[in-house]
């Protein structure tokens, strides 16, 4: 029985990866901060059949950390697939940003996810088989303040894992989704229709997710989802600094 793991689950494409991985058939441990929120979602897990773990775990708290880590690396309750969803958002004005938030953005968005591959690998290895998908982002292309230096470490180390580890049975996969309609923006006070962006290029979670688990099941290193977001990933590490940062700006 495959189990999946998906931290930041409570809602946006954390909640979508989890619909989507019990309607493949796989059941959930579901870890994120709001315990109704996941509650809900492991209902609706339940509700089609498969069974549905709650972890509530702020992951920037060590305890916490350590009893997601210990979960992952569970050998008598394997997990087969680890998507690591969890994010914030920053401003993009780093010099002004508190210091010690922009500390605790780099650390969710790479010593995590690295703690919990680092968990996830030992027994994947000995079972010879397993998936680990990162969600980074197309600003992982681009220059665009601390949020897409930690999004292309992300890619990076994906790509590299992916290439060493793939022989021996585990893929790991980069998402690199653009502007997803989920409460991401909302949470950095954009609401809906007010983020500046045009409308083409909004995807929705449920492709987002159902072309990365696509991607991640044939063992590609890096997933884009959409023809405008793979055009928009060979297109941007072209145009000058100065250009490409000034397009970053868009959507904060």
């Amino acid at each position: 029985m495959v189990t999946a793991l998906v931290t930041g689950a409570s809602s946006g494409l954390g909640a979508e990866y989890a619909r989507q991985l019990a309607e493949r058939g796989a059941d959930l441990v579901l870890v994120g901060r709001n315990r109704d929120a996941l509650e809900r979602i492991a209902a609706a897990v339940r509700e089609r059949g498969r069974c549905a773990e709650v972890l509530v775990a702020d992951l920037l708290e060590p305890d916490a950390l350590a009893a997601v880590v210990a979960r992952v690396a569970d050998e008598q309750h394997p997990i087969e697939v680890l998507v690591n969803n969890a994010g914030i958002g920053m401003s993009l004005d780093f010099a002004h940003n508190d210091v010690e938030a922009e500390v605790a953005h780099l650390r969710l968005h790479n010593e995590i996810p690295l703690r919990l591959m680092h968990a996830a690998l030992t027994p994947m290895l000995e079972r010879g088989h397993g998936r680990i998908l990162n969600v980074a982002s197309i600003a992982a292309f681009m220059p665009r303040s601390t949020y897409g230096a930690v999004k292309q470490w992300l890619v990076s180390f994906s790509r590299w894992a992916n290439a060493t580890y793939r022989p021996r049975g585990i893929t790991v996969t980069a998402v690199c989704p653009g502007f997803v309609h989920t409460n991401f923006h909302e949470r950095l006070g954009l609401p809906r229709g007010q983020e500046g962006i045009p409308a083409v290029l909004w995807l929705n979670a449920e492709t987002v997710v159902r072309e990365s688990l696509r991607d991640l099941g044939r063992g590609k290193s890096v997933s884009v989802p959409s023809l405008r977001y793979k055009a928009a990933r060979r297109l941007l590490p072209l145009l000058p600094d100065r250009l490409a940062a000034g397009i970053g700006q868009r959507g904060r």
